[in-house]
């Protein structure tokens, strides 16, 4: 193997490892999250899921974002308005049956 292809080969793996490294940290945010939104409505872990997902779609926001404020949302005692709002909308969804994505 050249001294370019193996440069290439090694670039390659930091940049594997750098995008591993992001997704367990993600993971483990929308995890967190989770056990946020889990404390607050009293919902399943799967329904938790559902909900994040919603807030996310409702805001336009990514879901690591979204994670990221519920998870802090214990220990700051803030939440964006917008994300407050859609996270209501969205549990009131599921207690009622539906959607709050599309509502």
């Amino acid at each position: 193997m050249s001294d370019d292809a193996e440069r290439r080969a090694f670039v390659a793996l930091e940049t594997e490892v750098a995008q591993l490294r992001l997704a367990v940290t993600a993971h483990a945010v929308v995890d967190q999250a989770m056990g946020v939104v889990i404390a607050y409505s009293g919902v399943t872990p799967e329904t938790a899921w559902e909900i994040l997902r919603d807030v996310s779609q409702r805001t336009n926001t990514k879901l690591r974002e979204i994670a990221e404020h519920i998870r802090q949302w214990p220990h700051c005692q803030w939440l964006p308005d917008e994300v407050l709002h859609a996270l209501d909308a969205a549990v009131r969804a599921r207690r009622e049956g539906t959607s709050a994505a599309g509502t």
